[in-house]
Parts: C-alpha cells; structure tokens; sequence
C-alpha cells in the first residue's frame, strides 16, 4: 500500500525559551506540500523563532518538529540540500557583487536554475556587478530570494519577501513564488504585508504570544456570513469603557475591539441598523466621529480583531 509523504512541515508542542521568557509556548501547526502558507503575528510572537528551529538554526527545546519528514537538527546534512531560506537580513557579504554571490550558492548545489535567467526574471541585471552594500533593499530583498531559490529547493522559508520593494517588483516577486507552488514547491513565508498574504496563501496561521490562535484558508478566516466591519474613528479619545458600552448598546452577535485610542472596529450584522446605532451611541456618549467606514471583514480586520495588534514592521 503506498503512503502519502509527510507534510511539508510538522510541528507538534513546539516550546522554545530565552531565559525567563517563553518564546514558543507548546505550538502546533502542520504546512502541506506543494503550498502557499503564511505564519503571521505580532513583532515578539514567536514567528522567527519557530522558522528559525524549522531551518535547522534552533533546536526544540520541548516538542518536536519535522521538515520534509526530517528532523532540522539530526538530519541537516541531508535536509540542508533540499531547503531554500531567504533571511531578511540578506545573508550576502557587504563588499561582494550582487551576481557573483548569486553564482557563488549557485555553486553549492548540484543542479541549480540558471542564474542569469533568475537575475532577469527578479530585475537584478542592472546591478549584477553593485557591491551588496550599495543595492537598495529591495534589490537586496530580490537577491536574497534568488539566493533561497536558486538550487531548486522543495521547501523554501522566505522572511519578509518584498520589504523594500516597489509596487512592480512586488508583482514580479509575487507571480516567482506562485510559479514556484506551481512547480510543486512548498512556500513558507512571514509578512507584515496583510495583502500579500490575502493574495498569495493558500493557507494561514496566525500565532500571538508563541501559540496558535487561528488557522484557515483566506476564505475561511474572512468570511463572516453576514457580517461587515465598521471602523470609527474619532476626534478625540473614547471615554473609558467604551467598547463594553458600544457592546452592550449593539446587541447580541456583534464585536467591538478598540484599536488605539481614537479607533474602534465594530464586527456584526450588515444592515442599516447597525451603521444607526453606532450613530446614536456617538451622540448618546457625546463621542465625535471623524470617520465611519463600512466594509465586509478583511484579514487585516480578523488579525486585529484576535491580537488587538496591527501587523506593523
């Protein structure tokens, strides 16, 4: 009977500290083959540390994790030739040629793309001979992800693809990494970027405080049947409690998080009524609206909804 291979990534009870504080608190998340998945989170949540133990860098303090059917840290040698990582740092030596470190790793591997073709394709042939320290950050970002690419991985963990980048070289980063899921590969990529990561996912996991809090395809964590958003923003600060009061003067099946101190985002039912009372509660607590915005729920709306973070750089 033949067996279907291990997912892409497994991770089972993840735990990871520095010092007193835990980083990774008991995660567990599972990456298909052949996909798209972004890992989302706050600054401090936990994101880097555990791609970072996927790579092989780290090792699990408690659980366990599986690459490729591998784990990181025993099997690296076989692992390494078989995993691409594109680290937002760059990971290029600051007097080298952009071109001659891309044909450097290209080197590394045993049947590595085309380097030319790739420099092309992610506009890197006007810089090919730029010392790394003088290319833009977005043209560091575009080598690094050459660098992760080149030697046809089946995995490649990609941070922060398009920092930096303008909206073209977006698009073109954008359409290399769906032609890489087309291919079979496996993508795993960390954005601040919510419409990168609406566009490009197949599926997502967001994790605050180093736990999972919430998993699902774009689709499933948007959609809310009926429901819409409301973003009011105000002049001034709320009064205190102003979220439970907006709550309770809703009604049942609506959410109110408080974003910052002058915006709050109101989750329920899309009809006129809503938009009325939310009025009415504005007068009624003598709150001054600058702005009330309705539209249907997006990611950014569930990612701050569960965090009552913004997803910021």
């Amino acid at each position: 009977m033949l067996h279907s291979p291990a997912p892409a990534v497994a991770i089972d009870g993840l735990v990871m500290r520095y010092a007193d504080k835990v980083a990774v608190d008991g995660l567990s998340l599972v990456v298909e083959r052949a996909t798209i998945t972004a890992v989302l989170g706050p600054n401090g949540a936990g994101k880097t540390t555990t791609l970072e133990t996927c790579e092989g860098y780290r090792k699990p303090q408690q659980g366990t994790v599986r690459v490729l059917g591998l784990d990181p840290v025993r099997d690296r040698k076989d692992l390494l030739p078989r995993i691409g990582v594109m680290l937002q740092g760059g990971g290029a030596w600051s007097g080298v040629r952009a071109m001659e470190m891309l044909d450097h790793v290209a080197a590394l591997h045993a049947h590595p793309l085309d380097t030319g073709m790739l420099a092309e394709r992610l506009g890197l042939g006007d810089c090919g001979r730029t010392p790394y320290r003088r290319l833009s950050g977005g043209q560091q970002q575009r080598l690094g992800l050459a660098m992760a690419v080149v030697g046809r991985p089946e995995i490649v963990f990609v941070d922060e693809p398009t920092a930096g980048m303008d909206p073209q070289a977006r698009r073109t980063t954008w359409e290399l990494l769906e032609e890489l899921r087309g291919d079979g590969v496996t993508v795993v990529l960390t954005t601040h970027y919510m419409d990168e990561a609406e566009r490009l996912a197949d599926h997502i996991h967001i994790i605050d405080h180093g736990r999972l809090i919430a998993s699902g395809t774009p689709l499933e964590l948007t959609r809310g049947g009926a429901a819409a958003t409301i973003r009011l923003v105000v002049t001034r600060p709320f009064p205190p409690g102003s979220p439970e009061s907006l709550r309770a003067a809703l009604g049942e099946g609506t959410e109110v998080t408080q974003l910052d101190e002058l915006s709050l985002l109101v989750t329920g039912p899309a009809d006129p009524s809503t938009l009325a009372k939310v009025s009415r509660w504005c007068e009624e607590n003598d709150v001054l609206p600058e702005s009330l915005t309705l539209g249907q729920r997006n990611l950014e709306d569930v990612f701050l909804r569960l965090t009552g973070r913004e997803l910021a750089p």
